[in-house]
């Protein structure tokens, strides 16, 4: 478990950019605490990214910090499923901690997965 504490955004931050509006994204959802958006490259048909607006490197980093606001990321997820129209069907939600897990942009995020059948294991 990391015990870094909460960053300021970050200038070389992809998904803090995208949060202070220097990167564009197409936004979905926007709460106090966090920000949703469609991935770029989506790997099923609803394919969104819930993020805190606070720099965590990973979802370990932010649970251990601000377990309110890991919940209120998950909280979020479970909206844009509703939105979405993929709640009844079943979606994914999927947190990438670390490189070997697939984690490519270093701050914690939610990948909300559905649209298409997903299968177990993931691979």
């Amino acid at each position: 478990m990391t015990d870094q504490p909460s960053l300021p955004h970050q200038p070389d931050c992809l998904f803090c950019k995208i949060v202070s509006g220097d990167v564009p994204a197409t936004i979905v959802r926007e709460t106090d605490t966090t920000v949703a958006f469609r991935d770029i490259n989506p790997q099923a048909p609803t394919h969104i990214l819930v993020i805190p607006r606070a720099h965590y490197p990973d979802a370990a980093a932010l649970s251990a910090a601000e377990p309110a606001v890991a919940a209120d990321v998950l909280r979020e997820a479970g909206e844009i499923a509703a939105e979405e129209g993929i709640a009844e069907t079943g979606y994914r939600i999927v947190f990438n901690t670390g490189s070997g897990a697939g984690q490519t942009v270093f701050h914690a995020h939610a990948h909300v997965l559905g649209g298409r059948g997903l299968q177990w294991p993931p691979g």
